[in-house]
């Protein structure tokens, strides 16, 4: 097991996404912390099969990633409890459908900070303690909305597209440090964010549900399939290991072709 002994943060994890790189990172022997809302008996359900999985230690932390004490205070105990942090994927994210004029600037803030702005507070609190350990993965769940863009997604986009520059700048930063910093930018997934949007779309573009799934959706994917979670896992696994320690500041696509017209 390669991540035996090194120490993971995957914020944004309760479900989806986040909970499948828990489980990948936890069956390669790696101790994890996971992150997010949810109910507290399914979350602890969750949390104890890590456990069972990895032969190490999983734990759970509520820090709201709109919070940077809460995000420093995470990086922080895990240091104190698991070591590291060796590892930290920054996945937690939300997702609003309006057009610009409509968008409710609450939501506009809320995108921001919670699918970049916390990257960022996550980046400098857990580099420190990489840097002295000279080794160090650090992976942010972007999205082929990082490379391209779709119409009444003004917040996601924007930000998606900064968690790619910020990817590349803190990559240059740490590159003498043997840590790599990289971006995973997965097509549609069918995840709760995604479920969670389609009735936005289904109001803004006066479509039914079918027509969201099959002629938005599907429609950028030339594979007219869903990416899974379990397959983004598996590249973020990858880009744990010593074979990918030449692959930093990139913006890998995992999107069934979207972004490759």
């Amino acid at each position: 097991m390669f991540l035996k002994g090194k120490s993971a943060i995957i914020t944004g994890s309760t479900s989806g996404i986040g909970l499948d790189y828990a489980k990948a990172f936890a069956a390669d022997g790696a101790s994890v912390m996971i992150n997010g809302f949810g109910d507290a008996d399914a979350i602890e359900k969750e949390r104890a099969a890590l456990e069972a999985s990895s032969g190490a230690t999983a734990l759970y932390d509520a820090a709201d990633m709109t919070k940077p004490d809460e995000i420093a205070a995470l990086v922080a105990r895990c240091h104190a409890e698991l070591g590291g942090p060796d590892i930290i994927v920054n996945n937690a994210g939300i997702q609003h459908v309006a057009a610009i004029e409509d968008f409710p600037p609450d939501k506009f803030e809320a995108i921001i900070k919670i699918n970049l702005t916390s990257a960022w507070y996550m980046m400098r609190a857990a580099v420190p303690h990489m840097k002295e350990k000279k080794w160090g993965r650090i992976i942010s769940t972007a999205s082929a909305h990082s490379l391209v863009a779709s119409p009444n997604k003004t917040a996601y986009v924007m930000a998606k597209h900064g968690l790619a520059g910020l990817t590349k700048t803190v990559a240059l930063e740490v590159a003498t440090f043997g840590i790599t910093v990289n971006a995973i930018s997965p097509g549609y997934v069918w995840t709760p964010l995604v479920e969670h949007q389609i009735p936005d779309t289904m109001a803004s573009r006066g479509l039914t549900r079918d027509q969201v799934i099959n002629d938005v959706l599907l429609d950028a994917q030339p594979t007219k399939e869903f990416v899974t979670s379990e397959q983004v896992a598996a590249l973020a696994l990858y880009l744990c290991r010593d074979e990918a320690k030449s692959i930093t500041g990139a913006n890998l696509s995992i999107d069934g072709g979207w972004t490759a017209a």
